[in-house]
């Protein structure tokens, strides 16, 4: 009798996780950019998960979403990045020693959160804007203080989830 062995072709927790960030974006109303984040501890347990979208009571359909013109008319003095979401998104316990996963490398907003709270690795999967200073100040920051950051190793292109029931 043959031995059943264990699948071969499951994804790494680093794919898992920067899995759940990118299923956290999804539900970003942003027509433009969808950021997910998700914190984790060195249990490899999420205590943290967040999108970039406008704070609790600000209805979506009121602020503007555009990424031009006068300032105020304009996403950026409203909505929270996914990082800062997913800090403020926690289940209530200390992040120091956490690890976050994001979609994107941190602004430097995100990147004074990350550091107030005792994050010490970021893992990103782009860093389209690195040459941007909000971008260069972040790194600086990151340096200084000793969080760690990479870029995310995949061999994975996609990752397709069905919600067929018959494939369950």
């Amino acid at each position: 009798m043959t031995k059943l062995k264990k699948r071969q072709d499951y994804i790494s927790w680093d794919e898992y996780f920067m899995g759940v960030a990118l299923l956290s974006a999804k539900r970003s109303k942003d027509p433009s950019t969808q950021v997910g984040a998700c914190i984790v501890n060195n249990q490899n347990k999420i205590v943290g998960a967040g999108y970039n979208g406008l704070p609790m009571g600000c209805d979506d359909d009121v602020f503007p979403w555009e990424k031009n013109g006068d300032f105020l008319e304009t996403k950026y003095p409203y909505v929270c990045h996914a990082e800062l979401n997913a800090i403020l998104n926690n289940i209530g316990m200390d992040l120091k020693g956490c690890k976050i996963y994001t979609a994107l490398f941190p602004c430097n907003e995100c990147s004074k959160a990350i550091i107030q709270s005792g994050i010490s690795e970021v893992i990103y999967l782009s860093d389209k804007y690195e040459g941007n200073d909000v971008f260069k100040a972040s790194k600086i920051m990151l340096d200084k203080a000793g969080v760690q950051y990479r870029k995310v190793k995949t061999g994975l292109n996609d990752l397709i989830l069905s919600f067929d029931e018959s494939k369950v």
